[in-house]
């Protein structure tokens, strides 16, 4: 549903590369609804569960559920934590109301808490910096010019005591799992809600990565990487920006840089994750799965030869380290005996 006021995208002077990346939005949303109401039939389910979250890939997924089958049959879920952003569930429930979709909050805290997902982090976090308190805030980064020489992606701890000043520490491997796999909660539990009230409406639920998240492996197994349905998982940021756009999606939502909400300090997923921003990525992520030279590709990007081959050797690397993600279950194939005549 394109709310009041939405304004088709005048497209801006773009390099080749980015003019590549220009989707003809009408049509798109036209396949995606198309495939969504396909996509519910054949799970026979009656709806779709969205987790909001005030950005624009949840909210762009929210708008085309609208569009497929309509506000009565969309559920729009919200799930903060004490170390969410306040104004985060301010836009999704903004945004929500506008697209006039039934809605709840779940606070997550206390089943966070329950699960010592703050305890566990702050555990790790102490091993390395004993004074830590847990009103300190703390995120995870890498460091900033990882392109710019062959080097580890060594990841660093961020802490800041109230009222005081940042402090970055090399963090060890063991301390760094520990981190990640108890931040992980967040989104599992999350995932565990949507299911509750997916199974509760016998709806179906709505995955949010676009192909930047997809294609990298920025998301967390049985977290958010688990859904029904993943409606914008073939597009890329500037693709699902573009349909935000056409949808008519508040400015509040897409003037706000990605993150990933997920500590207590404010990290960009540049800072966590990937080593460029996000629309940076799009032209070289494109431009890798074209097969385009290095070289040609530089000049567009801003970037030197060098620093594309290392941007190319990153994604081809997380691909190759995350590719756990995308699989599912192992299973054991059993062993046929061949029991013909004449074979003992």
């Amino acid at each position: 549903m394109r709310l009041p006021g939405a304004k088709l995208a005048i497209p801006p002077v773009m390099t080749t590369t980015l003019s590549g990346l220009e989707i003809d939005s009408p049509n798109a949303v036209s396949q995606i609804t198309g495939a969504l109401r396909t996509q519910l039939a054949t799970l026979k389910r009656r709806g779709l569960v969205v987790g909001m979250s005030g950005g624009v890939d949840s909210s762009v997924c929210a708008s085309l559920a609208v569009e497929a089958i309509g506000p009565k049959r969309v559920f729009g879920l919200f799930m903060p934590e004490r170390e969410s952003s306040p104004e985060s569930l301010h836009i999704a429930r903004t945004l929500a109301e506008q697209l006039g979709i039934e809605y709840t909050t779940e606070d997550i805290d206390p089943i966070l808490a329950g699960a010592g997902c703050y305890r566990r982090r702050n555990e790790a976090i102490r091993r390395v910096v004993p004074e830590f308190e847990d009103n300190w805030g703390s995120k995870l980064v890498l460091p900033p010019d990882r392109l710019d020489a062959d080097r580890l992606n060594i990841t660093y701890l961020v802490v800041q005591p109230p009222g005081g000043d940042m402090r970055r520490i090399r963090l060890p491997a063991a301390e760094y799992r520990q981190v990640v796999a108890a931040s992980n909660f967040k989104q599992r539990v999350r995932a565990m809600l949507e299911y509750y009230h997916a199974d509760r409406l016998h709806y179906a639920v709505v995955g949010t990565p676009n192909r930047l998240e997809y294609d990298q492996g920025f998301f967390v197994k049985g977290g958010d990487g688990l859904a029904d349905v993943k409606p914008i998982a073939h597009l890329y940021k500037t693709q699902v920006y573009q349909l935000a756009e056409y949808l008519g999606i508040p400015s509040a939502v897409t003037s706000r840089p990605p993150t990933t909400d997920t500590f207590s300090l404010p990290q960009s997923q540049e800072e966590f994750y990937y080593s460029m921003p996000t629309k940076t990525l799009d032209v070289v992520l494109h431009a890798r799965n074209e097969g385009r030279p290095t070289a040609e590709v530089a000049a567009e990007v801003g970037f030197t030869a060098e620093q594309l081959a290392r941007a190319y050797a990153d994604i081809d690397q997380k691909r190759i380290t995350t590719r756990y993600l995308h699989l599912g279950p192992q299973l054991v194939e059993p062993v046929r005996l061949d029991t013909s005549p004449g074979q003992s």
